[in-house]
């Protein structure tokens, strides 16, 4: 099954639509996933901050920063799926919805929370 007609891959993707949306307007998103992430904005944040210290948050592309939030979550807190589908799926987002370079960045950054974190 490809990954863009996935239900989870598809909920992920609406999920990071909603913290992209939220970073410009803090409106209440729909989904319970994407309020859990906000609500936990202050443990996930510094973990992307202390592992992309080139990178300040309000720096980070927003798509990036809304793909790095969910993996984060999911990565941290979550601990629902294992960790090389959520950096599969953070980098399968990336190419879905970011720049070029953002499947690159999603994954050391994510490669490195691995290391560090746990």
């Amino acid at each position: 099954m490809k990954a863009s007609s996935d239900p989870r891959h598809l909920k992920r993707k609406k999920v990071v639509q909603q913290l992209f949306a939220y970073s410009f307007a803090s409106d209440q998103p729909s989904e319970d996933q994407t309020k859990q992430i906000i609500s936990s904005l202050d443990k996930i944040d510094p973990v992307i901050t202390q592992t992309a210290p080139e990178w300040p948050l309000e720096k980070l592309n927003k798509i990036d920063l809304a793909i790095l939030r969910l993996a984060v979550f999911e990565l941290t807190i979550e601990k629902k799926e294992p960790i090389k589908v959520i950096i599969d799926e953070a980098i399968e987002l990336a190419k879905d919805l970011g720049s070029e370079s953002s499947p690159s960045f999603i994954n050391g950054v994510l490669g490195t929370i691995v290391k560090h974190v746990g």
